[in-house]
């Protein structure tokens, strides 16, 4: 494919990159910014496109990649840490909020509400919970990793259900 036939292939696609990148950030702007990242990185590695492959699946994974490296990036610039701060003597525990009454009422609720799932969408997401891999829970558990990640996205949706009320202030 020839660099003006890409490109009318990108001009085309303009709209679904669009709805994507709405899709992806919630908000307009940030949206129409995704479009123009992603629209100007897809021209800068056209040489990397492979004629035989799906060209709006390739360039969907582009703009969803940038957003992820974006999303990343604010979270690390959100977390900087003062330099002159006592790392090893840091207060985490005492300032979690869970030492409260209140807090441990929260814990209490939340276990709760966790050990309230059945024992299906339970299990997976436990271990999920307890740092385990989604394919690391597929093979303890004998079953396909879109089964796992169906449970915890399921356990995910009853517990927001469950404690829709629950609030942090």
């Amino acid at each position: 494919m020839n660099s003006l036939q890409f490109q009318n292939k990108l001009m085309s696609i303009q709209d679904n990159m669009m709805n994507f990148a709405l899709m992806l950030t919630a908000n307009r702007e940030d949206a129409q910014d995704l479009l123009q990242d992603t629209t100007l990185k897809v021209l800068d590695n056209q040489e990397k496109f492979i004629d035989n492959v799906n060209f709006k699946g390739w360039v969907l994974t582009v703009m969803r990649n940038i957003f992820i490296n974006n999303y990343h990036k604010v979270v690390r610039i959100q977390s900087v840490v003062d330099q002159g701060a006592d790392l090893y003597n840091l207060d985490v525990i005492n300032n979690s909020g869970f030492d409260t009454p209140d807090g441990s009422f929260e814990i209490q609720e939340i276990s709760n509400a966790i050990n309230g799932l059945n024992e299906e969408l339970k299990v997976p997401f436990s271990m999920y919970l307890s740092g385990y891999k989604y394919n690391e829970i597929a093979d303890k558990l004998s079953v396909p990793l879109g089964t796992v990640k169906s449970r915890i996205f399921f356990a995910r949706q009853e517990l927001q259900r469950e404690l829709k009320d629950f609030h942090q202030a």
